[in-house]
């Protein structure tokens, strides 16, 4: 994880509880150390979130006030094509 994301999720571990009180199974983006935007899937919160802010410059974590969330996913873009 970079520097700037540990931030933010050393942000989210902080406040993981008072959020999990607000926002609990949904998806939280967080950017800056502030919530700044809240969604029901991962994938809806990449798509509007990029749509403003550039991929890998905010977390994308879900809300859930146990120690499962703490998991880390990554993604790519990266299609396969086989040749003839």
């Amino acid at each position: 994880m970079s520097e700037n994301l540990q931030k933010e999720f050393d942000y989210f571990l902080a406040h993981q509880q008072e959020l999990a009180r607000q926002y609990s199974g949904k998806i939280l983006v967080i950017k800056e150390q502030t919530v700044i935007g809240v969604f029901d899937s991962e994938l809806e919160a990449i798509q509007q979130t990029s749509k403003t802010h550039e991929l890998g410059t905010f977390l994308v974590q879900k809300c859930d006030p146990t120690e499962e969330s703490h998991t880390q996913t990554f993604h790519s873009r990266i299609a396969f094509a086989q040749g003839n």
